[in-house]
């Protein structure tokens, strides 16, 4: 019988190899210690260079900005009051804003390479420009307020109509009352057609890919640079001359609709597509139909985004003064009926008030573009309030309705796995019977 024992590789000697009687067993030179790079006598081993956090503000970067504007605004006095005959406020923020920025990659390039300095004027022209919004519409609010704030203390501004006041009469008789009363009429029957048809199209954009699709994805894009006048004038032409109907306020939010409904599909469709495949493939393996994935998986997933797409188009028709004018006509009466008779909106009241010579007239106008703004914020904190919770985020009474659901399903598996235990009594020959789970 011959045994073969595995051998060892050459140079693998373990603890109780023996020697090799041949020769002496040539050991193998140690490989040199390891050694760390810039290792001090000391013990401390110096760094590289740091990492520089662009996202941190240091004090060199805040006297590097005040200087840069100090300079700036100097240099462009003495450019405008004793060089050049320069002259204008717009004239002299543009070249002050020109050299704040120049001046300011000049003192960052000081202490900080191309990256950081590129990184900085960036952060520097974006800020400012944010600034520069935000001061803007600060401006147009504050504004609007203080041109209205003759008429905006009167509670008759807000109950009365203005067909009792005539161009003479005071604040104290008056209001917009038909106005208000006339945009809630035609946004809520906007937003009633906009939103079930804006959803239902973009949910159809993503969900049914083909040629049709793209075909109606073009229209919407399209139509979301569609002009006001045009919206108004279509609704005239078939609505109001074609079909028979007159000036109502039915009418004008027909128009509103128009604008409106491309604004919200588009909106919502970059918001559904953003939604992950992840979530509706899992949909899928477990058996879902695809009105359920939408309804259950990608609708919930997407609420926000959702709300916000409303938002805008509600923004959009809200404004909307040509359409109504053409559509639904201008009245100084109340009219709640909005099937029949002309109706008045606020942006075309504040219009045709605002047109007036009238002190009285053009502080009811400002008066109403404020109210008009009030309106489209509780608008924006109503949708806020019921659409605005993130995916997963649930209301008390869904909180409470998953655990009636969870409870009765703690109490289903444990009936299930009592009538599967054997009965008590004398012990059966027969094998007690089994349940199968798919």
């Amino acid at each position: 019988m011959t045994v073969t024992t595995s051998q060892s590789p050459p140079g693998d000697q373990g603890p109780g190899t023996r020697p090799n009687p041949a020769g002496p067993v040539e050991t193998p030179a140690p490989a040199p210690a390891t050694q760390l790079p810039g290792r001090r006598p000391g013990g401390s081993s110096t760094r590289g260079e740091s990492r520089r956090n662009l996202s941190t503000l240091r004090a060199t970067d805040v006297y590097a900005m005040l200087g840069a504007g100090a300079a700036a605004l100097a240099i462009t006095w003495v450019m405008f009051d004793r060089l050049l005959p320069f002259n204008g406020a717009l004239g002299f923020v543009v070249i002050v804003y020109g050299l704040f920025i120049g001046l300011y990659a000049l003192l960052v390039s000081f202490d900080e390479d191309g990256p950081a300095v590129r990184d900085r004027v960036a952060a520097a022209i974006v800020q400012s420009l944010g600034l520069v919004m935000l001061a803007v519409l600060a401006f147009v609010v504050v504004y609007t307020l203080y041109e209205g704030r003759k008429a905006l203390p009167h509670l008759n501004f807000y109950t009365q109509s203005m067909g009792d006041a005539g161009p003479l009469e005071p604040l104290s008789v008056g209001g917009i009352s038909h106005a208000i009363v006339g945009t809630l009429w035609m946004i809520s029957i906007a937003l009633l057609i906009c939103i079930p048809a804006g959803l239902v199209c973009a949910v159809f954009l993503n969900e049914v890919p083909g040629g049709f699709s793209r075909f109606v994805r073009t229209i919407v894009e399209a139509m979301t640079a569609l002009p006001s006048i045009v919206a108004g004038l279509f609704i005239y032409a078939t609505f109001i001359l074609s079909l028979g109907f007159g000036q109502s306020g039915l009418a004008a939010a027909l128009a509103i609709s128009v604008m409106m409904l491309p604004i919200i599909i588009r909106a919502a469709d970059v918001v559904i597509r953003l939604v992950p495949g992840t979530l509706r493939e899992a949909s899928y393996a477990l058996g879902t139909s695809r009105w359920r994935t939408v309804w259950h998986v990608v609708l919930p997933t997407s609420r926000s985004g959702l709300t916000t797409a409303v938002i805008l188009g509600t923004a959009r028709g809200v404004g909307e003064t040509s359409p109504v004018l053409l559509t639904a006509g201008f009245t100084q009466e109340l009219n709640t009926n909005p099937l029949h008779d002309p109706m008045v909106s606020l942006p075309l009241a504040a219009f045709k008030l605002v047109e007036s010579p009238e002190p009285t007239y053009i502080a009811r106008g400002f008066g109403t573009a404020a109210v008009l703004l009030v309106l489209v914020l509780v608008l924006f904190v109503i949708a806020r309030v019921f659409g605005g919770r993130g995916p997963g985020q649930l209301t008390r009474r869904q909180e409470h309705r998953r655990v009636r659901g969870s409870r009765r399903d703690a109490r289903r598996f444990a009936e299930y796995a009592t009538d599967d235990r054997p009965p008590a009594g004398p012990a059966s020959t027969s094998p007690a019977p089994t349940r199968s789970t798919p």
